[in-house]
């Protein structure tokens, strides 16, 4: 079976993602966000972009977007999808990492399995602002009005909140999730 690519973007969690993968029994591979798109196309059953410092060091990342795969944005990740597919990323109303509660309003795919309310650690430096047309909110909380959003007919799903720290409530969920998704892509 081909892995998952984990997209390093930067991110000085993007390993905390490749170990929890690791220790979930989910093969992946990190990868970096100037791989030509068409080598990720062919290599891999999907894709998650890891968090990073700023959308201008993305690279390739956006494109992989388009490859008709399935894609969870962490963080960084989830403003890559969003820009790419005409969402407004702006600076968030409290920057910064810290511990935010989010309450769940689709239950459906990423989230299935989370209770209605989470404590997760994210950052809000920079967040969406604006949704892109035709995605789904499936989360908020107080002080972001998307903390997760989806197009659920591409498999395009994009979390602000971090599910690789020790700090996120059941974070293993949103993985074993992406890949359950993967695997019945098949």
């Amino acid at each position: 079976m081909r892995p998952i690519y984990l997209v390093n973007n930067f991110g000085q969690f993007n390993h905390l993602i490749k170990r929890m993968l690791r220790d979930l029994d989910i093969e992946a591979e990190m990868i970096k966000n100037d791989t030509p798109p068409e080598i990720v196309a062919e290599g891999c059953r999907g894709i998650i972009l890891g968090g990073g410092p700023s959308l201008e060091r993305a690279n390739f990342a956006p494109e992989y977007v388009d490859l008709g795969l399935p894609v969870l944005g962490i963080c960084l990740g989830l403003h890559i999808i969003a820009t790419k597919r005409g969402g407004i990323v702006e600076k968030g109303a409290m920057g910064g990492f810290g511990g935010v509660d989010v309450d769940i309003i689709d239950h459906g795919d990423i989230l299935e399995g989370f209770p209605d309310r989470i404590s997760v650690w994210a950052s809000h430096a920079d967040e969406v602002k604006v949704i892109p047309e035709g995605f789904t909110l499936l989360a908020k909380s107080n002080i972001c009005g998307a903390e997760a959003i989806a197009k659920k007919d591409e498999y395009l799903y994009g979390i602000q909140w971090h599910p690789e720290v020790s700090h996120t409530e059941n974070g293993h969920l949103v993985f074993e999730n992406f890949d359950r998704i993967t695997k019945e892509l098949l």
